[in-house]
């Protein structure tokens, strides 16, 4: 087994039907720019409340990736 080196960054996801789908976007949003996608960790969940609805759910998501090593 090599060594491997991980980057983690935090997104926040959006959507007007769950947290579950929020997350989703989260990780399918960015899988489009990165490769090598290990691990998605809920870090904090909360929704957003216009007139006393809520009208969004949003996933704040820890997203790591593995960095390539050049040759």
């Amino acid at each position: 087994m090599s060594d491997s080196v991980y980057k983690v960054i935090e997104l926040i996801g959006t959507s007007t039907q769950s947290w579950e789908d929020a997350a989703r976007n989260a990780v399918e949003t960015a899988s489009k720019s990165l490769a090598d996608l290990r691990v998605a960790e809920i870090g904090k969940l909360d929704m957003k409340v216009e007139d006393g609805k809520v009208t969004a759910f949003r996933a704040r998501v820890h997203l790591s990736f593995k960095y390539k090593k050049e040759s």
